[in-house]
């Protein structure tokens, strides 16, 4: 099969395509055919040595995909070779076929194609445990989503509309805001145009954010902190700016607030049934029509290099795929 692999830490121009060895699936795994593969933030890290996770060399990036399952160990038994089945890989995707734990391969709803399943996981399995489980988002409450145009803000944008939450979403630039307003988005805010804690407080009459969901980090990090209401939960996602901010713990104090971490992958797999209701809720509001994914870019295998640096250059809106075949 031919893959794109890392053989040593570095920019997306170091990696190379080749021929490699076909996978086997282990007792508890299933090799799955790959049609799709999503591309993430995460990836330009792990390639880079800069991620939380480091997969011994040669491997290939990719945390997500999409495809039919071709064959499953022993111990596998809700699935079978012919399912069309998305995929939490990790990394491994940018491939035509990869090896996975079964517990962490999904049946695709009817309803999607390859394209959008390879790009639904892991933004809006993110935004959906960061809304609900970790910021405990309400009906009726104001929710604040930075990068609002990017994967996961699209995803909690649609999310927290879904949820009855007012959404206010912030961007870049006016183009970016224009596809998070067609995502349900109440309010914007280029805050490359104004001061984000400025146009916070005047949209919420001065009380702030209930909800801030930020994969951002830097110095929009600094102007959200000073954005949140009484009781209010800032969501930390991501560092898409490349700083990792520090939090003055007098302003949670001030505000009784609560800085809260989201690492879905861990929760995924730390709490298997409550990810998977997660989802069923996230495949009945796409079947309803109040999901609709933006996949904005689709590369070949081949295309590799580029698919990374649109998202290593933050010029992605909504999601960018990988079309393996």
């Amino acid at each position: 099969m031919k893959a794109v692999l890392c053989k040593e830490f570095g920019p997306a121009s170091s990696l190379v395509l080749e021929e490699t060895t076909d996978p086997v699936a282990k007792k508890s795994e299933v090799v799955i055919d790959i049609h799709a593969a999503g591309v993430n933030f995460p990836d330009t890290l792990i390639i880079e040595g800069k991620y939380q996770l480091k997969p011994p060399f040669p491997f290939s990036p990719g945390g997500e995909a999409a495809g039919v399952v071709s064959s499953v160990g022993e111990s596998v038994k809700h699935l079978k070779p012919g399912d069309r089945v998305m995929a939490l890989t990790g990394f491994g995707s940018f491939a035509e076929k990869i090896a996975v734990d079964g517990m962490r391969v999904l049946p695709m709803p009817e309803d999607m194609d390859f394209v959008t399943a390879a790009g639904f996981s892991m933004t809006y399995g993110t935004s959906m445990h960061a809304l609900k489980q970790r910021g405990e988002l309400k009906a009726g409450e104001t929710l604040l989503v930075l990068g609002a145009s990017g994967g996961v803000g699209l995803a909690a944008v649609e999310i927290g509309k879904a949820m009855g939450a007012r959404v206010i979403a912030a961007a870049s630039s006016a183009e970016k805001l224009e596809v998070a307003k067609a995502a349900g988005a109440d309010e914007l805010i280029n805050y490359s145009e104004v001061s984000l804690k400025d146009a916070v407080k005047e949209l919420t009459n001065g009380k702030g954010a209930d909800v801030i969901y930020d994969p951002v980090g830097g110095d929009l990090f600094d102007q959200a902190v000073r954005s949140i209401n009484w009781k209010g939960r800032l969501l930390v996602i991501g560092f898409a700016s490349g700083r990792i901010p520090e939090f003055p713990v007098n302003l949670a104090l001030l505000k009784g607030s609560s800085i809260v971490g989201v690492f879905w992958g861990s929760f995924a797999a730390r709490e298997p049934q409550v990810n998977l209701e997660n989802f069923k809720q996230l495949f009945a509001w796409h079947t309803e029509g109040k999901l609709k994914p933006l996949v904005s870019k689709t590369y070949a295998l081949g295309e590799y290099e580029d698919a990374l640096e649109i998202l290593s250059s933050r010029k992605a809106v909504g999601k960018v795929v990988v079309k393996v075949c």
